[in-house]
């Protein structure tokens, strides 16, 4: 495929990706609504956010590294998701002195970080696993 082609469509596939990464997220979440923490000024929900967009962008990159066709892309891609979104609700679980949600929902930065990173970090690990 010619490389500007291929740059657009693996371009347009990510975006579809992550918007429909954030709208199940955002549906994951019961105690706040994504976008209107972020329109309040919530930085903890913001960073949480920003940790999932890097993690399902992460997951893309290896998949587009690894992938001959474009349809595996969407395919690990969406299985990236789905292990990004268990991965946040075993950090939720394991969490039990407190709820990862409340937290956000409370501005509290430190959890943030910590979710940010688990995001991040395990999209690394997801992402080395795709060969």
């Amino acid at each position: 495929m010619e490389p500007f082609i291929a740059t657009i469509a693996y371009f347009l596939i990510s975006v579809v990706i992550v918007l429909i990464g954030l709208f199940i997220f955002e549906n994951l979440t019961r105690k706040y609504k994504d976008m209107e923490e972020v329109e309040k000024g919530n930085t903890a929900v913001a960073l949480s956010i920003a940790g999932k967009i890097i993690g399902i962008c992460i997951i893309l990159a290896f998949a587009i590294y690894n992938s001959s066709y474009i349809y595996e892309t969407l395919i690990w891609g969406a299985f990236g998701v789905v292990l990004q979104m268990i991965a946040y609700l075993l950090f939720d679980l394991f969490t039990r002195k407190f709820s990862v949600e409340e937290q956000l929902k409370n501005n509290n930065v430190a959890v943030a970080i910590v979710s940010m990173s688990v995001s991040i970090g395990l999209a690394f690990v997801i992402g080395a696993s795709i060969t």
